[in-house]
């Protein structure tokens, strides 16, 4: 099958890496894509927000399968425009999308289907927002009730920032801490069925000890040696079928990559957040591990098809990916910055390099066009190995300015 992928990402490459792999995808589309995802598909420059000109690119290639990676083409409606011209589409709809696109809306459906939560205030004035600080006290949680591309959350003890934040947002939601480890579970769906992915923990902090601001994501592993396969169960039962059940009853089916972001709390699993498409980094290893081909699951879920889909295989191998980030990066990134060191990376037993921001610039050379600009992935057999292979890569690459965490999953390593 042709099978076109829609976004520039890591998250985009890993899930290219993925398909390339496929023995039943016989040509390999993305766009717009980047330097990195050049190499295993053909680009095309494309407005990935325009679901117009994404339909007549499909069109044009006479895709069997497209997949909508990001976030913000789903909630503007893309996979939507896509059905309507007649193609199967991995992803949920405009209103699915919601489910990411408004945490207030996610609440209002976690409460629907009775899905374990944090307690939380939909706030739209001042006077609201202190009396929601008031009552939860620190840690104090602030989050844009739209997307705001993984820098939309607050999580501080300084009452005086918590508060800045939350005037600085439209409509805010201020909820409760949820104490505990924190657990990325993905979960592929056609609106009826559900498939669970294997559990990921993804870094959202900048600096080392879990320090400094909110990301995007630094890093993440798989497996995690400390939850058991009874979690993915629980999930399953608690979270995933119930949001996917309620999504359907209320005539808005989600099809697509539901993402549960979870707190392991002292009271039990709690929903931190939900988003409508495969996270990043964490996709970066999962997919790592996933011995099953990638195209037919897809395209399964995108036909409502999925009941018939075998159980997935999984590589007993451990994944661990490191983002390494531009300078300033996640304030106002510097980009432009040549890449160099890719070859050398790639040359480490089972380590590969995945682009998020990057482009080739007029002279041909790999730059820096973004804040998070490669995710090095390494497999092992344990996650000790996998670590060392990755950061080994890591080593390898030279970014004038650029800086990575380098405790990736290093507690779980040893533990």
């Amino acid at each position: 099958m042709k099978v076109l992928v829609i976004g520039g990402g890591a998250r985009e490459h890993a899930l290219c890496r993925s398909l390339s792999l496929d023995p039943d995808v016989t040509a390999l589309h993305c766009a717009p894509g980047n330097a990195g995802i050049a190499d295993v598909a053909e680009t095309h420059p494309v407005d990935a927000l325009d679901g117009a000109a994404v339909a007549e690119l499909a069109a044009s290639l006479s895709a069997d399968l497209v997949v909508v990676g990001p976030e913000a083409p789903l909630v503007a409606g893309v996979a939507d425009v896509l059905r309507e011209r007649g193609f199967p589409v991995f992803g949920p709809s405009a209103d699915a999308a919601r489910l990411e696109g408004s945490k207030a809306f996610a609440k209002d459906v976690m409460a629907a289907a009775n899905v374990p939560t944090a307690r939380a205030y939909v706030c739209t004035t001042p006077e609201e927002i202190d009396e929601a600080l008031d009552a939860f006290g620190p840690p104090y949680v602030v989050k844009d009730d739209g997307l705001a591309a993984g820098k939309g959350v607050v999580v501080t003890s300084d009452l005086t920032a918590a508060r800045e934040h939350a005037l600085a947002c439209d409509r805010v939601v201020i909820e409760e801490y949820l104490d505990g480890p924190e657990v990325s579970l993905f979960a592929i769906t056609d609106g009826e069925t559900v498939l669970p992915l294997t559990p990921a923990q993804d870094f959202k902090r900048a600096l080392d000890g879990d320090e400094g601001p909110n990301t995007g994501g630094m890093g993440a592993y798989s497996p995690l040696p400390w939850a058991g396969p009874e979690l993915v169960d629980e999930v399953m039962e608690s979270v995933l079928q119930p949001t996917v059940d309620e999504l359907r009853r209320r005539g808005t089916p989600f099809s697509g990559l539901l993402y549960a972001g979870l707190a392991i709390t002292s009271r039990g699993v709690r929903v931190i957040e939900f988003n409508a498409r495969f996270g990043d980094p964490e996709t970066q290893v999962v997919l790592a591990r996933l011995k099953t081909p990638l195209g037919g699951v897809l395209l399964n879920a995108a036909t409502g098809d999925l009941a018939a889909q075998p159980p997935l295989n999984w590589s007993d191998d451990a994944a661990v990916t490191v983002v390494i980030a531009s300078h300033n990066y996640p304030g106002t990134p510097r980009t432009g910055d040549p890449i160099e060191g890719l070859a050398e990376a790639a040359e480490v037993d089972k380590a590969y390099v995945l682009h998020a921001g990057s482009r080739r610039d007029e002279a041909g050379r790999v730059v820096s066009a973004g804040g998070r600009v490669l995710s090095v992935t390494a497999t092992g057999e344990d996650l000790a190995t996998a670590r060392t292979r990755a950061y080994e890569a890591v080593s390898r690459i030279r970014l004038d300015g650029s800086h990575h965490r380098t405790d990736i999953a290093e507690k779980a390593a040893s533990a």
